[in-house]
């Protein structure tokens, strides 16, 4: 029997998880979507710090999306020697930009990519999120990207996908490709 149809008018909360590859792809595909519709966008990212990165040069070229790049890079792996304290600091700003991004009702979508990792390496707890999270404009929709997504972002999504790896270049040693990783 199928359903009725229902139209939301509260913004949704979107969480893409996994340790596939995706999940930062599939949030720029909703961007793509809102300001196709002539809607305004916000990426927040966390943790990573490529200012240079391909996705953020496409979509400093088209209108209507904001950008923040709120990472200092890799916490505790790939030679990272910053301190833990300084990894935190940056998450806690960018929380704080996300949480103004998501308060102004100027976004109809607004993407907190790598908050997952951010959560799951200490430097922001779960709950400090969902707080942010809850308190954004009744209509702006949020994603959460990040390999693992605590049990409170599952929970608290309207949309929960997990990207699953089958098989990966990385596991045989291979770098980051251009254009396709980054």
């Amino acid at each position: 029997m199928a359903h009725p149809v229902k139209l939301l008018r509260r913004g949704l909360v979107i969480v893409y998880y996994g340790d596939g590859k995706g999940k930062t792809t599939a949030s720029l595909g909703i961007i793509l979507r809102a300001i196709g519709h002539g809607y305004r966008a916000a990426l927040v990212q966390f943790i990573k710090s490529n200012a240079n990165s391909g996705e953020l040069k496409a979509l400093r070229s088209l209108s209507g999306v904001d950008i923040y790049v709120g990472g200092l890079g890799f916490v505790g792996i790939m030679g990272d020697r910053k301190a833990i304290n300084d990894h935190k600091a940056k998450a806690m700003e960018t929380l704080r930009v996300a949480s103004s991004y998501l308060k102004s009702g100027l976004y109809y979508v607004v993407v907190l990519d790598e908050v997952n990792c951010a959560v799951n390496t200490g430097l922001l707890s779960a709950e400090d999120v969902i707080k942010v999270v809850r308190e954004r404009n009744e209509g702006t929709n949020v994603v959460l990207t990040g390999c693992t997504a605590p049990d409170e972002f599952i929970r608290e999504g309207d949309i929960v996908t997990e990207m699953k790896k089958i098989k990966h270049i990385f596991d045989e040693g291979y770098v980051a490709k251009l254009g396709i990783d980054f």
